[in-house]
Parts: structure tokens; C-alpha cells; sequence
């Protein structure tokens, strides 16, 4: 069940603690995002950053949460190419901050050696799909793409190239790689390729 999140002091504290955290694992990885060093990174006292979080996984969980929580919505242009370049250029504008890229890469590097990272990232990222698919959703019924279309494979066909670019290339994202991405996808499901069922 959803709570709202608490206001006022605590939340001061969850911010200034997420925030340290994030640093510390751009700065030092998974390894080097330990309690205590968060902590004092974040200005709070060890035995509220224990006894709130407990562990780094737990943390890193919380970073997750947070970004979810204030990733912008879906775009609303009138065309499915548009919301979904919306979306890809977004995608690309994190990618390509110089903190935002970096604190991603981390996550996603911790994810590889941790089990409960890497449900806390798999989790962020299917709360982006949900947000994300009913542009594909509307797309269906403007007929721009099939019925039957999978929204959720579009969406990780466009998001794809960005991430393997920026996880193993230093060439900087650009807005002519996410359009390519976006006209390439688009190809692929107005051909069918995403439609449920098909071979």
C-alpha cells in the first residue's frame, strides 16, 4: 500500500541522507558507501542512518525509490514518435550528466555482485515502464503501431542503445543518438517485431 512520504525534519534527513549516499557511490562505488561514511558525509548521526536503513543495499533501495519518485512524467506531444523521443532524450540527459551518469553507472556495476541492488534496480526500472507504456498505449490506438504491440518492449528497445553506449564507450550521448534509437524502435513495431505472440 502507498504512504505519502513524510515531511519536515525527516524528510531533511532522508534527502541529506540520499544525497550522500549518492555521492559517496559515485565517488567510491558499492564498497565504499558504508553507513557510517554516509553518515557523516550526510551531517546525521550513525544510529539514525542504522536504524532507518540498516544496510547499504537498503539504501541504495531508498536512492531508487527517490528517483523514481521525481523522474519526470510521460510526455504528451500528440505522436508516438514525439513521446518516445521525449522519453529517449530524457533517458540521454541522465546518461550524459556528469553526476546522474556516474551515480547510474555505479548502481548498475553494484547491481552485478548484489542480489538486493539489483532487485531495487529491477524494481526502479519497472516503475518506469508502467509510467512509460500507455504512450506506446496511445500510439496502439492512434494506429501508428499494431495492436497487439508489447508498450514495455518498445520502451527497453529505445532505453537499450543509450545504456550500452554510455556503459561502454566514452563517446558523449547525443540527441541524434536517441532519435535513432527512437526511429529505429519505431521501424521495428509499425513492422510488427513488438507485437505480442509473434515469432
Amino acid at each position: 500500500m502507498a504512504t505519502s512520504r513524510p515531511g519536515g525534519r525527516t524528510a531533511a534527513v532522508r534527502s541529506a541522507v540520499l544525497r550522500a549516499a549518492g555521492d559517496l557511490l559515485v565517488e567510491r562505488g558499492l564498497a565504499g558507501a558504508e553507513l557510517s561514511a554516509v553518515a557523516e558525509r550526510a551531517g546525521v548521526g550513525k544510529s539514525t542512518v542504522y536504524r532507518r536503513w540498516g544496510t547499504v543495499p537498503a539504501l541504495v533501495a531508498d536512492l531508487l525509490t527517490e528517483m523514481a519518485e521525481t523522474s519526470l512524467p510521460r510526455a504528451h506531444t500528440g505522436t508516438l514518435r514525439g513521446d518516445l523521443l521525449a522519453n529517449a532524450d530524457l533517458i540521454r540527459r541522465t546518461l550524459a550528466d556528469p553526476r546522474q551518469g556516474r551515480l547510474f553507472k555505479a548502481i548498475i556495476a553494484a547491481a552485478t555482485c548484489d542480489a538486493e541492488t539489483a532487485a531495487a534496480l529491477s524494481g526502479f526500472y519497472e516503475s518506469r515502464l508502467v509510467e512509460l507504456s500507455p504512450v506506446v498505449t496511445d500510439g496502439i490506438s492512434r494506429g501508428e503501431v499494431p495492436p497487439g504491440t508489447d508498450p514495455a518492449d518498445v520502451i527497453r528497445y529505445i532505453s537499450a542503445p543509450l545504456y550500452y553506449q554510455a556503459l561502454t564507450s566514452t563517446t558523449r550521448l547525443t540527441r541524434a543518438d536517441a532519435e535513432r534509437g527512437v526511429d529505429a524502435a519505431l521501424a521495428a513495431a509499425q513492422a510488427g517485431v513488438f507485437v505480442r505472440g509473434q515469432a
